[in-house]
């Protein structure tokens, strides 16, 4: 397998098992939604595959090889990750925020080339920040924020990018324009995973879901067939309808004992 796998992940934060033998895949090309409830391990498991969070079990797996293995710039270079609070200083324009990325491509103090540069405003312009290179952060919408930090990711020429619920503090355009693009990059040949707690857009954009619950996978698949209405109801607590075919969608109905 060429995108990323995940198999038997344990973890603990502090003294407390958090992950209890997860296990996901995603191909490039696709986009894999972690999906479940606030507590079920979604940002812990999230975090194992770009080893903010040291695993105490189990493997994740590029290219058939294990993350554990590489060094700081290897792993920067073959995953990339976006967290739920991307961090920008005062003062930093929009291109030197994204040219970060380059730095496990060299070093902190080492020059860019021509072919960096080339690379930084090529991820300009991909996440549509290209008229925006000269501004500050800072003086940023949220969402254009968040994509300063996706640009940065894919500067780094992953194979797999990894974001922690991307639509937090957006609206609803900015999740949908977002979302669009997130779709755009898996086309392109990434492979994508990305926590959710919005279901309607999990389900819509979404090639596959894995829901979690209580530290573990307890079903993956393609979202009609995974959000069943046990599921619903026993893990989100909703009566809901999921519409397949090219146009996916998610109807709620209302809470699952309404």
């Amino acid at each position: 397998m060429t995108g990323l796998g995940v198999q038997g992940l344990r973890a603990q934060l502090g003294s407390r098992d958090v992950l209890h033998g997860v296990d996901f895949a995603v191909r490039p090309g696709e986009m894999l939604g972690l999906v479940g409830p606030n507590g079920s391990g979604k940002t812990t498991a999230l975090r194992c595959c770009y080893r903010a969070v040291s695993a105490t079990a189990g493997a994740v797996v590029v290219g058939g090889v294990n993350v554990a293995d590489l060094a700081r710039r290897q792993l920067a270079r073959t995953v990339g990750a976006v967290p739920q609070e991307p961090q920008s200083s005062a003062g930093v324009t929009v291109r030197a925020s994204v040219s970060l990325g380059r730095i496990p491509h060299h070093g902190w103090f080492e020059r860019d080339s021509a072919a960096d540069r080339e690379i930084v405003e090529r991820c300009l312009q991909q996440v549509g920040l290209a008229e925006l290179a000269g501004r500050d952060v800072q003086a940023l919408s949220g969402g254009e924020r968040q994509r300063v930090a996706i640009a940065r990711a894919l500067t780094q020429q992953p194979r797999v990018l990894l974001l922690d619920e991307p639509t937090n503090h957006l609206d609803l355009r900015h999740q949908l324009i977002l979302m669009e693009l997130l779709r755009d990059l898996a086309a392109g040949g990434l492979a994508l995973v990305v926590t959710m707690h919005d279901l309607r857009l999990a389900v819509q954009y979404c090639d596959t879901l894995a829901v979690m619950q209580h530290g573990r996978v307890i079903t993956a698949g393609p979202p009609p067939d995974v959000l069943d209405d046990t599921v619903l109801g026993e893990v989100f607590g909703i009566r809901a309808v999921v519409r397949s075919g090219p146009r996916r969608s998610m109807d709620i109905l209302g809470l699952a004992d309404g």
